[in-house]
Order: structure tokens, then sequence, then C-alpha cells
């Protein structure tokens, strides 16, 4: 054994329960959802018929509506102090809907279910985030929530897998994605969907807040000033990252066939899932900020590679490295939100920092949907403009927040 392999393990045995229950629960969740939602693209367009404009629609009316939801329930479980049961139900309403669009036949059907399934997104997402910093010190904090990223990827890429066994037995030589293939894929999803719930209402137990601090404001105006410009500078750069299924129709357009598609997706998870946990706990030594500043960095590179590249090994090859932006930033910004507020204020700081980005990623996609297709008498500028226009903003937003590390004193809050 190497005298690191002791050292990580002392680390993991220092993570709660919680986590690790967190952790399951979004694995399997991620094992039901992954299989079919990263298919759903390819459904409206090759299935149903409907425009990169709808598409784009769909993803942000969906993510809007769970990020309404988020902010929501983050208040929510803050006023009751009540993490656990706020999870569950989300979970709950997103594992019994997706088995809905078995009956999809029109993109207003899809519509209806995404709506549902991430109105299920918005209710679970900012408790079960606060359920895992109140568990977890604040110098493993970054750990925590990579290794809760690295789970719910890993279970990404298990149900890719699945659902490219599905694909290879049903339609391996078709670029189109056929109707029968994506109903049979969503009937399997249900199983890891429910078992998901179970886990979490059996596994998880609240983690109790001191009642001296219950008399803190939860609203918009008692959050940091630091905590306000970081959702500022987030906001932009959620302006220029629009859905992924943009990516997915890329990939379709330069020469993927749909089993090309999944076996993509594997690798940007494995990759995900692989660098997570080692970013996460990377950002507890150097700093949340600078991790979060490298990984815009990568973003702003890789969509410049997206908008040049025109073979479909390129794209494949890009989104794999896309794995590393994702590892290197969504742990570490839940982490760095929970850096930036006290204990008691957490529900309600995830629930503005996950509105605000679910919000912006209405805009997003329909600016992304409008750049590449056109809309009205214009035309549009092409698959390359939604890519163009993201890798400026996620420069513009690394050198905001460059100015604030340099400005301005991020304030800690004490550890659990």
């Amino acid at each position: 054994m190497t005298s690191t392999q002791p050292q990580r393990a002392g680390l993991l045995s220092e993570i709660p329960k919680n986590v690790w229950v967190a952790t399951l629960t979004s694995f399997l969740t991620d094992i039901s959802s992954e299989m079919i939602t990263n298919l759903i693209p390819l459904f409206l367009a090759n299935v149903l018929g409907v425009s990169t404009v709808v598409i784009g629609l769909i993803d942000g009316v969906a993510e809007t509506t769970s990020s309404l939801l988020k902010g929501i329930s983050g208040w929510l479980s803050d006023k009751l102090q009540e993490r656990k049961w706020v999870a569950v139900a989300g979970y709950a309403l997103s594992a019994l809907s997706k088995p809905l669009l078995y009956f999809a036949s029109a993109w207003t059907g899809v519509l209806a279910v995404r709506f549902a399934d991430r109105a299920g997104k918005g209710i679970r997402t900012s408790p079960r985030d606060a359920l895992i910093a109140d568990s977890v010190n604040e110098h493993r904090r970054g750990l925590a929530f990579g290794l809760h990223r690295a789970g719910d990827t890993a279970g990404a890429a298990i149900g890719l897998i699945i659902a490219l066994l599905v694909v290879l037995a049903t339609q391996a030589q078709a670029l189109d994605l056929s109707a029968a293939t994506f109903r049979t894929i969503v009937l399997i999803g249900v199983v890891p969907g429910l078992l998901a719930v179970v886990v979490l209402a059996i596994g998880a137990r609240d983690v109790e807040i001191k009642p001296a601090a219950l008399t803190v404001r939860l609203n918009f105006g008692s959050l940091s000033r630091n905590f306000k410009i970081f959702l500022l500078i987030i906001a932009i750069f959620t302006l220029g990252n629009s859905s992924d299924s943009f990516l997915i129709l890329l990939a379709q357009q330069r020469g993927l066939n749909v089993a090309g598609v999944l076996g993509m997706l594997i690798t940007f998870n494995a990759i995900y899932a692989l660098f997570s946990g080692p970013l996460g706990a990377l950002s507890d030594r150097l700093g949340r900020q600078r991790v979060i500043i490298g990984g815009w960095l990568v973003y702003g590179l890789l969509y410049l590679g997206f908008a040049a590249a025109d073979s479909a090994w390129q794209i494949w090859l890009l989104y794999g490295l896309y794995g590393l932006y994702y590892a290197g930033t969504e742990g570490t910004a839940k982490a760095l939100v929970a850096d930036l507020v006290p204990a008691e204020q957490r529900g309600t700081a995830y629930g503005w920092y996950n509105a605000v980005v679910g919000l912006v990623a209405l805009p997003a996609s329909l600016i992304a949907g409008i750049l590449w297709q056109g809309i009205g008498g214009w035309q549009g500028l092409g698959s390359h403009a939604p890519f163009l226009f993201g890798s400026a903003l996620a420069v513009l937003a690394s050198l905001l927040l460059v100015w604030q590390r340099r400005n301005q004193r991020f304030e800690v809050s004490q550890p659990v």
C-alpha cells in the first residue's frame, strides 16, 4: 500500500453517514434519470420532429421550474429545520413522473413530464445540499460535495451504459433514435428511481441546528454581500451555459449515431466521476475560487473547440474533457455557498443559488436555440454560434471572479 492510500482512507473516514446516504441516493437517481434525459433531445428531434428552438424552450422551462422550487424548498427547509423529508418528497415526485414519458406522443407531453420531473429536482436539491453541508466539517466540505458529485456521476455513467446496451440490442446501426428503444429505456429506469427514494427515507437523518441561531432572518437581504456578488457572477456564466442538449444534437449532426452519442456521454461521466472527489478535495486546500476559475477557463476553451469541431471524433474527445469542467466546478461551487453563509441560512442560500442558476438557464437555452437555428425570418448563425457565445461569457465570468477574489474578503462560516 502506498503512503497516499492510508491518507485517503483517513479522509474518507471523516465523511459522515448522511453524505454517503445522499451520494447513494443520487447514484441511484442518476442511473434512472441519465439513461432517459440524455435521449430526450434525440427523441424530440428524431421521433417527434421538433426544432432546436422548441427543444431549447422545453429545457429552459423545465430548468426554470426546478430553480423556482429550489428557492422555495431551501427557504422552507430552513424555516421548518427539516432537510430530509423535503428532499424525500422531491425525489419521490421525480421517480413517479419519469415513467409517464412512455406515453408521450407530442412535445407538449414531454414538456409536462419534464416539468414534473424538474419540479421534483427543485424540491429536493437545496434541502439535500444543506443536509450535506450541515453534516460535515468545513475543512472537508469540498471533499464531501466532490464525493457526492462523483457518486451522482457514476450513476449517470451506469445509466448510460444500460441505455447503450438497449440501443445496441435494438438499433445498433441506426443514426436516429426509435420510439420503441426510447420507451424500453424509460421502463427500465423506473426501478432505480424508486430505490433512491427508499434509501434516503430510511438512511438519512437531520442534523440539529443550535436553537439560538434560529432567530436569523431567512431572506435575501440578510445574506452576505460576498454571496450576492458570487450569485451575479454565476448568473453571467450561466447565461452562456446553455443546455447540454445542444451538444448532443451537435454530436449527431457531426455524424455520431445513437450508440456513439451514448458512448460519448459515458466517457464524459467517467471523467467527471473520476475527478470530482480529487478536485473537491483540492478546493479545500487551494481555495474554492481558484478551482472554479480554472474550471470556467477549461469550459471556455472547450466551447471554442465545439464551435470549431467538424468531425465526430473531435466532438467525442471534447465532450469527454468537458467532464473536467463539471468535476472542478459543480461540487466546489456548492461548497463555496456553504462557506459564505452560516449554517442556519444554508437552505435559503442554496435556494437562491439554485434558483439563479436555473432561472438564467431559460434565456440561456432560448438564446442558444435562436443563435443556432434563428427565429421568424432570421436564419440564425449556425451550430457554432451558441458555443462561441458561451465561451465568451465563461471568460468574462472568470475575470469577474478573479476580481472578487482579489478585492473582497470572503466570509467563512463556522464549522459544524
